[in-house]
């Protein structure tokens, strides 16, 4: 029972609007709330009167509580939503597909822009356009711009090292700016137009691709026109496909399904009269009070707490408070949001349609979540273990003969896999090959720092291997405190085939049969660690290709990099060169000139 004086605290309160925050008392936030007037809904937890088995154990493990005032209730709707998506409390509903969602980047520092997909935080200097329900969205937007428009798509590291156009060139999805097969003004149009493109502004663009072709076609260019022709065409069939026919309306649809305690809502995306692509998300934490108007509300609050809605928005069903959340929804967008919910004719279609999407993806999840429950319950009696695992986390090791070796974890819970809390690790400081060095390595960092974060721990710890890293293993959990976690090796069958995998625990070895639903959900846990690493390991090889020798020689900047490149015409001129021609290059001593020419010689050695 904690400490904390609720009632107290509520007398303190404003009547005014805001939003509240309950912690526990390790400071985790548990819930997140907005009232109309702050002292009455607060001082309603801590009444006499019986408030149900969820909302009592959210009291009784609040702590202290935090507030923070605003002007209007509409306000602190909207607050009260970024704050969800900032702490994700236990207590509140939560959209369970919260990655941070693709952007589309265009990097303006540069004289000729990159254009590439992007995630992340848009702190970075740039322009965004997004952002996108999916990351198949993107690409496909990407690979019509590279297509129409020859945009850069390497890294600057990559371009500035160019001595010749990449097979990017050859293929049509790039004009080669690197090497100066494009000017910088043409290079620019082209930059526009792609905005105006990624703005939906599509018959501005097929304008402007129209008068470089009749341009090409005036001065003879006629494979030039013939592929500009080729590009407005697909450009048409591209707007035709995706065009609703007697709409050129702006709008999202929002349907939601419910069954068996979990729901999932399907967004799908119109945007002047295009189709463009949709999403499901699957909200967590939901509670037998929560109704399905709650559950509409969470959604608009978290989808559009990063986004400006459009001026419509079609329900399958009526949000909770609905005229507040137009309201804040149209404080956000700058102008009316119109939510609609009772609808006839074409727009009743959509939402049918969205509906349907929603029950297919909840049907195929449950069907997952079973499956799930049904492997822990088997792996459970199997390897008799004392309660049916909660959290099974899973560790694999992926290198090419020991080179960027990289760790992998990847983590299960009874729903599928918790991909958010997958984690890679870059090892160092092993002898290349060491793969037990490495395991303890990958579990020490995890767990160390689990503890010292007070992260959850797992029930059941898989590692992909045999007695000799599970004894690894073994010492690093002893070491830890953590032995009392279960601990299975997975090792290979005789024959290496799926299915006949060889589970030890301690000094037993269990070998299930490939038919048995705990050899199913093991190779699926296995095999998303494996898949993992591998992803972590090609990461790396990649940044290592891609990054320029010269970034690791001292007192060589960025500043220096490029005057060395650009006297000698790229990285493989300057590898030809002595210390004496290097002292040829302003800012460039003897004791630095004669410090580059041995770092490339033993770079190209070692490569």
């Amino acid at each position: 029972m904690s400490a904390f004086d609720g009632a107290a605290f509520a007398r303190s309160l404003t009547t005014g609007p805001g939003v509240y925050l309950m912690k526990d008392d390790q400071d985790r936030v548990l819930y997140v709330g907005k009232a109309r007037n702050l002292r009455r809904r607060v001082a309603s937890y801590f009444s006499r009167h019986d408030k149900g088995a969820r909302i009592g154990l959210m009291v009784r493990r609040t702590a202290a509580m935090e507030v923070s005032l605003t002007r209007t209730e509409a306000e602190a709707l909207l607050l009260e939503n970024e704050w969800i998506k900032a702490y994700r409390p236990r207590f509140n509903i939560n959209l369970r597909d919260d990655k941070s969602y693709p952007w589309i980047r265009l990097d303006t520092s540069h004289e000729f822009p990159r254009i590439a997909f992007y995630r992340g935080s848009r702190k970075p200097a740039g322009e965004y356009f997004g952002p996108y329900s999916s990351a198949g969205a993107v690409r496909e937007s990407l690979n019509q711009i590279y297509r129409l428009f020859g945009l850069r798509q390497c890294r600057d590291s990559v371009f500035s090292n160019r001595s010749r156009p990449c097979l990017q060139y050859q293929i049509g999805r790039c004009s080669a700016p690197c090497v100066g097969y494009v000017s910088a003004a043409d290079y620019a149009r082209d930059v526009e137009a792609a905005r105006r493109l990624l703005k939906g502004e599509d018959a501005a663009v097929i304008d402007y691709l129209a008068e470089r072709m009749q341009a090409a076609s005036a001065a003879l260019d006629f494979e030039n026109a013939a592929a500009l022709r080729d590009h407005i065409q697909s450009l048409q069939r591209v707007r035709s496909s995706q065009y609703v026919a007697g709409s050129s309306e702006t709008l999202d649809v929002v349907a939601l399904s419910r069954t068996g305690g979990q729901a999932a809502l399907q967004l799908v995306e119109f945007r002047q009269g295009r189709n463009a692509g949709g999403h499901c998300f699957f909200p967590a934490n939901l509670h037998e009070e929560s109704s399905s108007g709650d559950i509409m509300a969470a959604f608009l609050g978290q989808y559009y707490a990063e986004r400006v809605p459009p001026a419509q928005i079609l329900l399958s069903h009526e949000p909770a408070e609905a005229a507040l959340w137009a309201e804040a929804l149209g404080r956000k967008r700058g102008a009316q949001v119109a939510l609609r919910w009772r609808l006839r004719g074409q727009r009743a279609q959509w939402v049918k349609l969205a509906l349907t999407n929603a029950e297919d993806a909840l049907r195929r999840r449950l069907v997952e979540r079973d499956q799930v429950g049904r492997g822990l319950q088997a792996l459970t009696e199997l390897l008799d273990l004392e309660a049916c695992p909660e959290r099974v986390e899973c560790f694999d090791i992926s290198h090419i003969s020991g080179t960027e070796t990289v760790g992998a974890c990847v983590v299960f819970g009874p729903g599928g896999a918790l991909k958010k809390q997958y984690r890679h690790y870059n090892i160092r400081g092993i002898e290349p090959g060491d793969d037990y060095a490495a395991m303890a390595q990958v579990l020490e960092r995890r767990y160390r720092r689990a503890l010292e974060q007070q992260e959850p721990l797992p029930d059941l710890v898989l590692i992909d291997g045999g007695r000799g890293q599970l004894g690894r293993a073994r010492a690093v959990m002893e070491e830890l405190g953590l032995d009392a976690i279960a601990l299975v090796g997975v090792a290979k069958g005789a024959a290496r085939k799926a299915g006949h995998e060889r589970l030890m625990v301690g000094q037993q070895e269990v070998v299930p049969g490939p038919h048995h639903p705990a050899s199913h959900l093991v190779q699926q846990i296995r095999d998303e660690a494996h898949r993992f690493a591998i992803r972590g390991h090609r990461r790396a090889r990649q940044q290592r290709a891609q990054r320029s020798p010269l970034e690791a020689i001292p007192g060589v900047g960025p500043a220096r990099r490029q005057k060395l490149l650009s006297h000698f015409g790229g990285l493989q001129g300057l590898r030809k060169a002595g210390s004496e021609e290097l002292m040829k290059v302003p800012g460039i001593q003897r004791a630095l000139a004669e410090r580059i020419v041995e770092h490339l010689r033993n770079a190209e050695i070692q490569g």
